[in-house]
């Protein structure tokens, strides 16, 4: 069965438009018709030219009477119009707040035209761990979901923390997210680490989005531990609103110099190519695809035990966890790996057999099984 596959999201470079798009591009590649439904070009989408890919931008038009625009009235508008024009069979949903109150909006114009199709959401995190439990969307939040014809949950932490915040009455699919290791692999970048690291120091790589939740502050004081007993440098990739405070704290404590903050990048595999381990103190994670990333390309990994963290990073043999703002057993677990090339090598050795497990080719087919069902059963 080719279907035509709405695929709603966030196009930045945060772990829920990143699955989201390379789902979609997956998708593409097995011959599904996919249209993404977004205000802006999804990141990942930008790299490469995929024929089966479409994509519609959400136009929010701004008023004098709106302080804020209305953009789930404007989304929910752009669904309908993609799929009557398209005859989509079929929307996923990724991220809670506001595509599926969107998606119900829309289903509901649908019925008066006599059209209808069935929609999934997948649940990603801060939907549910921060976003979702605000009073002001929980009600929101939580019927939205329900009327979702399948709902997915990225790990089983997710789906348990989901069902401990909301009354969900049906099931909550967990399908994990997924690495491509024909992209995220190790490549040959030595020129690069030599331009890094003169005299061959080991390189530690955080990525993230800069918010609070990433504590990225204890990625710097960390960071300084591993350097007073090994010769190393930091890259610090991604932007966002704690990005200043984390390059204060790098002056003040007299290693800017060793750490480098790179901003947005989307070749991240080239850098992850000539990484020595990835830090990961995040006070919550629904899974950490960035870490997947990372781990597919021969990086081991330093993270907290919080949410799906677990499911992906075996204590002692990938990594290490350690309790969130515990920066001292972070540090120490990490000059532990970094301080024998003969060890840092298993744990290199270990983290890509890991991350193989994950492998696209592994979850796509889950998806498809799910939109099958979905699909048979709405028309049934």
């Amino acid at each position: 069965m080719i279907m035509k596959i709405g695929i709603v999201c966030y196009p930045t470079f945060g772990g829920s438009g990143v699955l989201a798009t390379e789902l979609g591009m997956a998708l593409s590649d097995k011959g599904y018709e996919v249209h993404f439904i977004t205000y802006e070009q999804p990141v990942r989408l930008t790299q490469s030219f995929h024929p089966n890919i479409y994509f519609h931008e959400v136009k929010v038009p701004t008023y004098p009477l709106f302080d804020f625009p209305p953009y789930e009235t404007a989304l929910a508008s752009t669904m309908v119009n993609v799929i009557l024009n398209q005859n989509l069979d079929i929307l996923h949903l990724h991220y809670a707040i506001p595509h599926a109150s969107a998606a119900y909006f829309a289903r509901q114009i649908l019925k008066k035209s006599g059209r209808d199709i069935p929609f999934i959401t997948t649940l990603h995190g801060t939907d549910i761990t921060l976003v979702g439990r605000d009073p002001t969307y929980a009600p929101v939040v939580t019927f939205s979901i329900n009327e979702s014809d399948a709902i997915t949950a990225v790990s089983d932490s997710l789906r348990e923390e989901t069902l401990r915040s909301f009354k969900i009455e049906k099931e909550i699919f967990v399908i994990p997210n997924f690495v491509d290791i024909k992209r995220f692999h190790q490549t040959d970048k030595d020129h690069f680490k030599q331009m890094l690291a003169p005299a061959n120091e080991r390189i530690l790589v955080h990525v993230s989005n800069f918010r609070a939740v990433k504590r990225v502050k204890d990625v710097i004081r960390i960071f300084e531990k591993i350097r007073k007993e090994i010769p190393s440098k930091l890259l610090m990739i991604g932007d966002g609103p704690d990005r200043q405070s984390a390059e204060d704290l790098a002056r003040e404590m007299g290693i800017y110099n060793d750490v480098r903050f790179l901003g947005k990048q989307e070749q991240i595999s080239e850098i992850l190519s000539i990484a020595d381990l990835f830090i990961l103190p995040s006070e919550t994670e629904s899974f950490g695809l960035s870490a997947l990333e990372a781990m597919a390309c021969n990086v081991p990994l330093i993270s907290t035990n919080a949410g799906g963290l677990p499911e992906i990073n075996i204590e002692g043999k990938t990594g290490f966890l350690s309790d969130v703002g515990d920066v001292d057993s972070m540090a120490k677990n990490a000059i532990y790996i970094l301080n024998d090339d003969e060890r840092l090598t298993q744990f290199k050795k270990a983290a890509i057999a890991q991350a193989r497990k994950f492998e696209k080719q592994h979850i796509i087919p889950q998806y498809e099984q799910l939109y099958c069902e979905v699909i048979k059963a709405y028309r049934s």
